[in-house]
């Protein structure tokens, strides 16, 4: 009879015993990781301030990054530069200089880090190896206690999980300072994180794009999603002042994702383009050509990474159908906003673009969209912290602009006229309110404009108070002036007129 073959005969091989572990082996580490993130906090003190949570001193495996890494938090703490050369003076005043490398190796550091933008993700890299390293060790400490002579199982028990408890708080203590930056107290939370911070596009009262909020361009293709964008673009990069009348706050470096019809996209923008205008795009623009390496539902800290990668504080999401995998699936569309909300808590600024639903056949037609004329699930838009929608025809030179949700005041309806030759969009002149006042030397009152801009003879109240709102605004901007009507004998009177300012006039003429 043949002897019972055993399934591990490493244990006979070792007297029935389990092998030791090879303490030899190099521990888990990323050299080139930690020399990134200590160069990146270098360069720019505020990085420290944003990975420090993330680490403390023994995370890292050479020694000298440790000694390195405790400089630069000292240097902060004292709020001084963390360049290589006050690095050299405070390491020189420590007699550590000489032990961490000297300052070649320091300016080496600082050459080393491929994007100031990815330090919390190196951060991430070295905490990561760390804690594996950690547990390697532990590891290893129970297997050699298991092979002493008169070993106690359940002391060794007791002794690990002893160790647990030991790393779970520790562990529990170091999330809490990773999560405590993003905590703030009531009283900072309303004064000091950016809720009156000014518009991306717009006013303070009539806000298209709010800062720390995306917007979302919907519209059927064709009718000039792309065109509004690409002035947006301009915009933020400091090559236009406005987009239909409304300011553009310039940024400094936008990524965008041309997931689809990459191309045309290319020509599209061309038509917008100088030679003038080569240096700032070269600097300023970032371009992903066709799909991503994984939809955005899938990978939530995507966005976020590859704006951080190409260092963008916007990043324009052309188009939305592109980056998930499903647009009418609640729970992705949730995952998707996750991945929405990660971009603008790091600070960058969100635009995507996104399709309406296709009308049904014999369905009337409405001059006003809502929110459920947006394709997908509802969680998309409730997400967006503004939603555009563009009304028209494919090819339609003449389209309608719609703010179905306002940050602040509602914007329009914008009748909104494109060149496509030039790229440029502008608002009809005939139905500009300032315009229509220049024109008007004897003014006008609320029913006037209403009547005017909503090509009913008998607006209703909807119709006359955005009028009222319009004109009360240009009163408060100084483009117009008011005069209160007469009160009638009868308890009636005249309503109040609007008139163009005289700077105003003088301005334009």
């Amino acid at each position: 009879m043949d002897e019972p073959r055993s399934n591990a005969p490493h244990l006979r091989e070792n007297g029935g015993h389990p092998p030791s572990p090879d303490i030899t082996a190099v521990p888990p580490h990323d050299v080139a990781a930690e020399a990134a993130l200590l160069g990146a906090c270098m360069h720019h003190p505020d990085v420290i301030d944003a990975v420090r949570h993330l680490l403390d001193g023994a995370d890292f495996y050479r020694p000298a990054h440790e000694s390195i890494w405790r400089a630069l938090l000292a240097l902060r703490s004292e709020d001084k530069p963390t360049d290589p050369i006050v690095l050299c003076d405070r390491l020189r005043e420590q007699d550590d200089l000489q032990r961490v490398g000297g300052a070649p190796y320091l300016h080496q550091l600082a050459g080393a880090t491929p994007s100031v933008g990815g330090a919390e993700h190196y951060a991430g890299i070295v905490r990561k190896l760390a804690d594996l390293r950690r547990l390697r060790t532990s590891s290893i400490r129970t297997v050699q206690r298991t092979m002493e002579p008169g070993a106690d199982p359940d002391l060794i028990r007791s002794e690990v999980e002893s160790e647990v408890r030991a790393e779970r708080e520790r562990a529990l203590a170091s999330g809490q300072g990773r999560l405590s930056r993003y905590i703030v107290d009531g009283w900072r939370f309303v004064t000091e994180t950016g809720a009156d911070k000014q518009p991306l596009w717009g006013t303070r009262a009539q806000t298209a794009w709010a800062s720390g909020e995306s917007l979302m361009i919907v519209g059927a293709p064709g009718v000039g999603k792309t065109t509004i964008a690409h002035q947006l673009i301009m915009g933020r990069l400091g090559l236009a002042n406005s987009v239909l009348d409304m300011p553009v706050a310039p940024g400094k470096r936008v990524l965008y994702l041309a997931m689809d019809r990459s191309q045309q996209i290319a020509r599209a923008l061309a038509r917008r383009i100088e030679p003038a205008h080569e240096a700032r795009l070269r600097e300023g623009l970032a371009v992903w050509q066709g799909p991503l390496p994984a939809t955005l539902d899938k990978e939530p800290d995507l966005l976020a990474d590859l704006a951080a990668a190409h260092q963008a504080d916007t990043i324009v999401i052309d188009s939305l159908k592109d980056a998930v995998s499903t647009l009418v699936d609640d729970a992705l569309a949730v995952a998707y906003n996750n991945a929405r909300q990660r971009a603008i808590r790091q600070g960058v600024e969100v635009m995507e673009l996104h399709h309406q639903r296709k009308a049904t056949e014999g369905a009337p037609r409405v001059q006003r969209p809502s929110l459920d004329r947006v394709y997908g699930s509802t969680w998309l838009t409730s997400g967006a912290g503004s939603i555009v929608f563009i009304g028209g025809e494919a090819g339609d030179p003449a389209v309608t602009l719609h703010h179905l949700k306002c940050p602040t005041g509602e914007i329009g309806p914008l009748q909104v006229l494109h060149d496509h030759e030039r790229g440029m969009s502008q608002v009809d002149p005939a139905l500009d309110p300032v315009a229509i006042l220049r024109q008007r030397p004897d003014g006008l009152t609320v029913r006037e404009l209403a009547t005017i801009q909503s090509g009913d003879s008998n607006p209703d109240r909807a119709a006359s108070e955005k009028a009222r709102r319009t004109l009360e605004r240009l009163a408060k901007a100084g483009l117009a002036i008011k005069a209160e009507g007469a009160a009638g004998g009868s308890g009636g009177g005249q309503q109040a007129r609007y008139r163009a300012s005289v700077r105003h006039i003088g301005a334009v003429s």
